[in-house]
């Protein structure tokens, strides 16, 4: 290979390099080059150096062609520095896309090695970078990110607030992020508002910040930054007005079921009556027996050879059946004439129960251990498999008129409650409805949740006091507490309801945060965690 050809190829654009012979030994590929500039600038002092004063061979490894390792043997020179006041006397000339102090590697397999890390950390970062035939080890991947300097930000002129956790419950750390690019600006060591407090006073220019309800942030962007307008998150006021219904419908969870009906007697009897013929009707339609089954599988096989022209003693011997018996179903027309009056409509021990179960389950009680244990107690000597067999054919052929569904749950009723009325099924309006007709406390909850998320919509936040006066007013405590909490935090409460910025920026930082630490399995430093969130892409 032409070393003209070998320049052009692997190392483009490089000025002062000559590549002198490329040789492939075993699974590398070994390249002698040189260094070739005219001279050299001094790394502290930057003047320029002719005086040679020795030199010496480096050996660094460069990102691997065709599945082979590359190895650059370079010749360099040690130049003397000719500015006096220098505290410096020589230094080793650098090639410019090639190498750096104290390197190994080439600066093209550096940086690759540094966007492997910042995307995947040690362990995964270091199984790509051997599959790419750059093998390292995960600590020098983590080294080559501490490394690495902070990004060059501007002071964010909307500046979003919130905290991650480092370990959950115990360490929490602070996410800053520009609001307006969605990148992250800076990470603190933890939630305090005097740190918050030092790194607005440290940038000043901020004039919006986005942050949740959470005090220490409120104070320490009123200490720090105390003309910026402070935003309060909506996704956050929610939240809160939701726990708040939460606990007011769990309050009056009495309301939730629906009354029980009074049946007449004449509509109980009809009823009973129902359900007996509809529990003779499974049982006669159904299966009668298992032992009823079997006699029509044989009787159709038996009747199924006979016509293909096989001896009664053949059809014995194929179905291994007694001759007698398959004479008596070659015999049968059907085989109903082989099973009426046997395993049918013969007296059982529940017989004498039955009314009651009809009564009880008319009732509502459909729960078959429940009966069991209350007709047992008045002297029913079977198992609970009987009357759970009896309530089969019941349960799956009526739905009677009377029974009692299963009342909706606290969430449930919340849920629609502080949904969009349109996203609820035909079903669910009408079950809030008869709920908050049934309730007039939650009937007033749901009037004041739906002006709530209407000034929210329209972003009408010079409406906030009135809704707050009018909430007061009730006897609700559960709102009224919500009341008391935007009252402490008013203005930032109706800035966030009517400035367009929000804290959903942050948030999805905070998710891409929690994606970093399962990559480097929770075991992330302070120091290491920032270094990704701030660089990694």
């Amino acid at each position: 290979m032409s070393d003209v050809i070998v320049e052009d190829v692997l190392f483009p654009d490089l000025d002062g390099l000559l590549v002198q012979n490329v040789e492939l030994a075993g699974g590398e590929v070994r390249v002698m080059a040189r260094a070739c500039a005219t001279g050299a600038g001094c790394p502290d002092c930057g003047a320029l150096s002719l005086r040679v004063h020795s030199g010496y061979e480096r050996q660094l490894t460069d990102s691997a062609v065709g599945g082979r390792r590359v190895v650059v043997q370079l010749r360099v020179r040690r130049f003397r520095c000719a500015t006096v006041w220098c505290p410096r006397t020589t230094f080793v000339e650098q090639v410019a896309g090639l190498t750096f102090r104290h390197g190994r590697r080439s600066t093209r397999l550096h940086t690759n090695l540094q966007a492997i890390a910042l995307m995947l950390a040690g362990r995964a970062g270091a199984r790509l970078a051997e599959a790419l035939d750059s093998s390292v080890s995960r600590s020098t991947l983590l080294r080559l990110i501490r490394a690495l300097p902070d990004p060059q930000t501007s002071t964010p002129r909307v500046l979003g607030v919130d905290d991650f956790a480092l370990r959950k419950g115990h360490v929490y750390g602070t996410i800053l992020i520009d609001v307006e690019t969605r990148r992250p600006v800076d990470v603190l060591p933890d939630r305090e508002a005097a740190t918050l407090s030092r790194w607005l006073v440290d940038h000043p220019g901020v004039e919006v910040i986005c942050r949740d309800r959470a005090s220490a942030y409120a104070e320490g962007s009123r200490l720090g930054a105390p003309a910026a307008v402070q935003v309060a998150d909506r996704w956050h006021l929610w939240h809160n007005l939701c726990e708040g219904v939460d606990k007011c419908v769990t309050r009056h969870s009495s309301h939730l079921r629906e009354p029980a009906r009074d049946p007449t007697e004449t509509a109980t009897a009809a009823a009973v009556a129902e359900l007996e013929s509809t529990a003779r009707a499974g049982k006669v339609v159904g299966s009668a027996h298992r032992y009823a089954d079997r006699t029509c599988e044989r009787h159709r096989a038996v009747h199924d050879l006979l016509d293909q022209g096989h001896s009664q003693r053949a059809i014995a011997q194929a179905l291994g059946l007694a001759r007698n018996t398959v004479r008596r179903f070659a015999r049968a027309a059907t085989p109903e004439e082989l099973s009426t009056g046997r395993w049918q409509n013969l007296p059982s021990i529940l017989d004498p129960f039955k009314p009651y179960l009809h009564q009880r389950w008319q009732e509502g009680c459909t729960n078959a251990r429940t009966l069991y244990e209350e007709i047992k107690s008045a002297g029913f000597p079977g198992q609970c498999t009987i009357v759970r067999e009896y309530l089969r054919p019941i349960r799956s052929g009526l739905d009677p008129a009377g029974r009692a569904s299963k009342p909706p749950s606290v969430r449930d009723v919340t849920g629609w409650i502080t949904r969009h009325p349109d996203s609820l099924t035909s079903e669910e309006t009408l079950k809030i409805k008869n709920i908050l007709a049934r309730c007039p406390q939650l009937s007033i909850v749901a009037e004041h949740v739906r002006s709530f998320a209407e000034m929210m919509r329209d972003r009408a936040g010079h409406h906030l006091t009135e809704w707050l006066t009018e909430v007061h007013a009730t006897d609700l405590p559960e709102l009224r507490s919500f009341v008391v909490g935007i009252r402490s935090d008013l203005e930032a409460v109706t800035a966030g309801l009517t400035l367009p910025f929000s804290s959903g920026a942050v948030e999805g930082q905070v998710n891409r945060i929690k994606m970093l630490k399962r990559q480097m399995f929770g075991r992330a430093g302070v120091d290491l965690l920032r270094k990704r969130i701030l660089l990694a892409r």
